[in-house]
This record gives structure tokens, C-alpha cells and sequence, in this order.
């Protein structure tokens, strides 16, 4: 994976702990990511290191009360028809949607918005294991989402905004609104085979959620919701600032009535590009969403985010991880949503540690062809590491994107951004493929890939599974262990921990660290088995260049038995 760091920006914003039936943050999470980019300018840092050589309505706006094309209008919404109506309206001009909430909604603060709460009662059910429950517009959600039911054999039938849908309190309370207002989003709850036994029969969990522009959050049975995905990110860490598309209708399909898998149809729009979603949705433990898109763009796009992930990172093993970062004064050890990127091709598998405290935002680049996945992920999975009751930390998934063969995903990279934060409900870190060629108007770009929840691993989902894990990252002075004469405080030592089925059991002289630096040197690398854990360890000291450069540093490991790689490639910033 070839790597590139440039000093850039983006970000997101969610109000933290709410509950998470009523989350309502990736339009927060927008604001701030917007206001964040169009500060930004960026400069691109080389790094000497390769591994495998990484809104919204267009057109006529969608009106919930009616269909969105004649496609719908003639026949049952299929894939291919949404993406005819996307093609057509990526041909037409791009309209800005207007904001047409009634003041009593436009008004609303986040607690007088949290007192809209949907009537479990009125749910829309979809087969037997299946139903959607709805948003309401208003505060942060100001957009309108049309919303449909496609039956098995028949036309699509538009869900009709009505305030009896909705229990209203604080001073919303007997209020009652047009029939034209639509809704901000849903959520879907599922019936899962192995519900415990205090919950009612046939109880449904929600597991997953569309709001606010092109976001959506997915959970497997017995997690927390985490990091978010997206269906599209244009032009993420750009100086002239980020678009956000949106999708402006929803088509729920309805399943066989014992199904245990649901499909979705979705239209995307900007003023860049517009495009058709099919969402196949299949819960449980992993969770998985095999996602089908054709995109439409109405002018060149420099960088398009496919399969974006959006998280949160504050702090973690390391503190916030920055050189020369101020640590944070919090009683919890640790503080995110996802500890680290993974980024795998056909031969070989990167973990790349996640940062804060950078002076300025930084996007790394990971080409990595052809690749095979990649996917932020929360490794550290206990509670010690956290001691957060209520937000359970150690239960938030991890989400990987494995490419689809032959989809659009054969030439570009890996990037993550990596935003400075101070807060944990800013959703400061974003991952995505970019292409390495401009999207062109005039030429679709169909592709498809899956999304996978990942908890513990070793994970199905995620390649070259005989490869062993970094668990555990760690730093510290090298004067402690190995002193030197006159003391050296820049000297670091360098700890890295990994686990896996195919390492060796017990002392092997046949393991060997494999080391480099983009900057400075490294010394004495040293691999032990650690009989506590069952896995292994390397030890090396880095010390770094004087005088010392303004960019990151790349440290990389590599347990090694002669030429065969054991683990993944530890890839770190210093």
C-alpha cells in the first residue's frame, strides 16, 4: 500500500450519548465537516514507504405524496428504473432544495426535537421478521425524504406523512402538521432468531438507520451503533470544502413474508452527481449489506469517496497518538469509535493506528491494487479499556468494504483523514476509495461491494486470515529499558503486540522483525513470544532524525519467518 500523507481536513459532528433510536447527528457531523474543509488547504508530505506496490433535490423536487418517476408511475421500482431516473436527472440541472419547515419545527432545539417520538404501533411491516419505523423533520433534519412501499407485485405506493404517526411533547405538544411535510429518515428492527428470553415474543431490534444526507449506521446483534457509512463523499479534505449528496427517496421492498433478508432502493442527488442504490440488507452476527450503485455525474469530480466510513477518534492506546499532542484529562483510558484502518489486497493486509492532536487535519493515501478490502475497525474490544458504562466502547462495531470482482475499485486508493478534535462527539475521522483518474460527466460508474460488521476478530470478512493481528501499540521513553550515557529523551521505544491462529506457540529463533522508517533509524528489533497472551511481541527503538521534519514520521513491523510474512504490516505515525 503505497502511503501519502497531506495536511487537509474533514469532520462530523453528533451530539454524544443520545439515545440511539433517536440519534441525529450526521447533519451536525456535516455542519462542522463543512466548516472544517473550506478552511483547509493542503500540501502533500511523501512517505518512503510501499507495501504491495492504497443536495439534493435535482431537477423537480421529490414530493412525498406522489412518485418520483414515471418508472415508479408504470410499474414495480426496480434497480435498473431508479437507475434510468437518476441518468435522467444527472442531465438536468441541479435544483437547491428548499427549506420549507413550518417554524414550530424550524425552531426546535435538540431536546425539543427529542419529544417527536415515532408510535412504535404505526410501523410499517415488512414480512414477518421485519418493519421500519420513521422520522420526523425538524431542528437538524430539515430536508424532506420521500418515502415508499414497493410491494412484491405492483406499483410503488408513497408512505403519506401523518401527524397521528408521531407522539409530540415539550411545546410541539397537540400540535399537528400538514399532510405535505414528508419525513427525515427510517430505521429498520428486525425479529433476530435468537432473541433473549425476557423480551417479548416476536420483539424486533432496531439495527439500522438512514438519516441525514447520504449517511447510515449498521449494528449486528448485541452491538452498539458506532461509526456511520455513506453512500458517496465528493471531495473530502479538499481546501474548497466537501459536498455532501443526499439521498431524497427511499424505496423499502417488501420481502417474501418469512425472508430474512431486505432490500432497499435508494436515489442519491447533489449538485455533482446522481445515482440509484440497491441495499440488500441481511442482519445477524456479522450484519451485512451487499451494496449495488450506478452514478450519474453532472461535472468532474477530482475525488470521489466510494464506500466512505465515517468514526470517531479522541484517544487511545497512546493518548491521542500526535507527536507533542496534549493528552486529555478524562478518567476513561480511552475514547473512540474505532482504533485503527485496515487495508488488505490479495497478498498482504496493513493496519494502520488511528491519530488526534495533529496541528492541522492529514489524509493519507494507501494504493493498494488490487485491493481486497478495507475497513475501520474497534479491535480493542474490553471494558477496562474504556470504563464508559453507558457507551459501551468495546461493543461498537468495525465495518469492512470488500469490493465486488471487477467493480470499479481497480485503480486509485485507500485515504484516510484524520481530523484534529477535542471532542468526542465529533466524528473526526473519515476513510473512503478514491479513484486515481476524475470522474467525468457523461461516463456512469457502476460498482458494487459489501459491507460487513466486524466485532472480535479473526473476522470471516476480512482477507488473509492466516495473517496474525497487531492488538496492542505502545510507546515510550528508551532510556527506561535500554539507557544510554548521556541520556537520549527523544530516543522511543516501540512496542507492538499481535495474535493469531498460525504464530508460533512457543519460543521460535525463526521469527524475526522485519523494520523500516521513512525517517530516523531503527534498532536492535527484537521478536518474543509472549506466553502470557499466547501471542507476540516486537520490541524496537527508533530515534529520530535531527533536525526532525514537520510531517509524520512512518514506522512499519513485520513478524517474519525468513521470507514469509506471520502478521500484517504494523504501520504507525510518529
Amino acid at each position: 500500500v503505497d502511503t501519502d500523507m497531506r495536511g487537509e481536513d474533514t469532520e462530523p459532528t453528533r451530539p454524544h450519548r443520545q439515545p440511539e433510536a433517536e440519534r441525529i447527528d450526521p447533519p451536525s457531523r456535516r455542519r462542522v465537516l463543512r466548516t472544517v474543509l473550506t478552511a483547509a488547504a493542503g500540501s502533500i508530505v511523501p512517505s518512503a514507504i510501499d507495501l504491495n506496490g492504497a443536495r439534493t433535490w435535482a431537477g423537480a423536487a421529490l414530493q412525498p405524496q406522489g412518485s418520483a418517476s414515471g418508472a415508479a408511475q408504470d410499474g414495480a421500482m426496480t434497480f435498473e428504473s431508479l437507475s434510468a431516473e437518476a441518468q435522467s436527472r444527472a442531465a438536468a440541472p441541479y435544483a437547491t432544495p428548499p427549506a420549507d419547515l413550518p417554524p414550530a419545527l424550524a425552531g426546535l432545539d435538540y431536546d425539543g426535537y427529542r419529544h417527536i417520538v415515532f408510535r412504535p404501533s404505526e410501523s410499517v411491516h415488512l414480512g414477518r421478521h421485519f418493519s421500519a419505523q420513521l422520522f420526523h423533520r425538524g431542528f437538524l433534519q430539515r430536508k424532506r425524504v420521500a418515502l415508499y412501499l414497493q410491494p412484491r407485485g405492483g406499483p410503488a405506493r408513497p408512505i403519506p406523512y401523518e401527524s397521528r404517526l408521531f407522539a409530540f411533547g415539550g411545546r410541539l405538544a397537540g400540535q399537528s402538521f400538514a399532510p405535505d411535510l414528508g419525513f427525515a429518515g427510517f430505521r429498520l428492527h428486525y425479529a433476530f432468531p435468537e432473541t433473549p428470553a425476557w423480551r417479548p415474543k416476536g420483539f424486533q431490534e432496531e439495527f439500522l438507520v438512514f438519516l441525514g444526507a447520504s449517511y447510515f449506521r449498521l449494528r449486528a446483534a448485541g452491538q452498539e451503533y458506532g461509526l456511520s457509512a455513506r453512500g458517496l463523499a465528493i471531495g473530502t479534505g479538499a481546501p474548497e470544502g466537501e459536498e455532501f449528496p443526499d439521498f431524497t427517496a427511499h424505496w423499502l421492498c417488501e420481502p417474501e413474508p418469512e425472508a430474512r433478508s431486505l432490500t432497499v432502493l435508494s436515489l442519491l442527488d447533489s449538485p455533482s452527481v446522481s445515482g440509484a442504490y440497491r441495499f440488500v440488507i441481511t442482519p445477524g452476527d456479522p450484519a451485512r449489506i451487499a451494496v449495488t450503485t450506478a452514478l450519474f455525474p453532472r461535472r468532474p469530480i477530482p475525488r470521489l469517496g466510494l464506500a466512505p466510513l465515517t468514526s470517531m477518534f479522541l484517544y487511545g492506546q497512546n493518548g491521542p497518538g500526535a507527536r507533542d499532542a496534549k493528552p486529555f484529562d478524562d478518567f476513561r483510558p480511552q475514547v473512540h469509535d474505532s482504533d485503527g484502518l485496515c487495508v488488505a489486497t490479495a497478498a498482504d493486509r496493513l493496519w494502520r493506528p488511528l491519530v488526534n492532536g495533529r496541528k492541522q487535519p492529514q489524509i493519507s493515501a494507501f494504493a493498494a491494487q488490487p485491493l481486497a478490502g478495507f475497513g475501520l475497525l474497534q479491535r480493542e474490544r474490553s471494558f477496562a479499556a474504556y470504563l464508559d458504562v453507558e457507551a459501551r466502547q468495546e461493543a461498537r462495531p468495525g465495518l469492512w468494504v470488500a469490493p465486488d470482482p471487477g467493480s470499479a475499485f481497480a485503480e486509485g486508493a485507500v485515504q484516510l483523514y484524520e481530523i484534529p478534535s477535542a471532542e468526542e462527539y465529533m466524528d473526526n475521522i473519515v476513510a473512503a476509495y478514491v479513484p486515481a483518474a476524475p470522474v467525468q460527466p457523461g461516463t456512469d460508474l457502476r460498482l458494487g461491494y459489501t459491507l460487513t460488521t466486524v466485532g472480535a476478530e479473526p473476522a470471516e470478512a476480512i482477507p488473509q486470515a492466516a495473517l496474525a493481528r497487531v492488538t496492542e501499540t505502545r510507546f515510550g521513553s528508551a532510556e527506561r529499558l535500554r539507557p544510554t550515557e548521556p541520556p537520549n529523551p527523544a530516543r522511543r521505544l516501540c512496542v507492538i503486540d499481535f495474535e493469531g491462529p498460525s504464530l508460533p506457540k512457543g519460543a521460535d529463533e525463526a521469527v524475526a522483525a522485519e523494520v523500516s522508517a521513512s525517517a530516523g533509524t531503527l534498532h536492535e528489533p527484537v521478536a518474543n513470544f509472549v506466553p502470557q497472551t499466547g501471542g507476540w511481541r516486537i520490541y524496537v527503538e527508533w530515534r529520530p532524525p535531527q533536525p526532525m521534519p514537520a510531517g509524520d514520521i512512518v514506522l512499519r513491523a513485520q513478524l517474519m519467518r525468513g521470507t514469509t510474512p506471520l502478521s500484517e504490516t504494523w504501520d504507525a505515525v510518529v
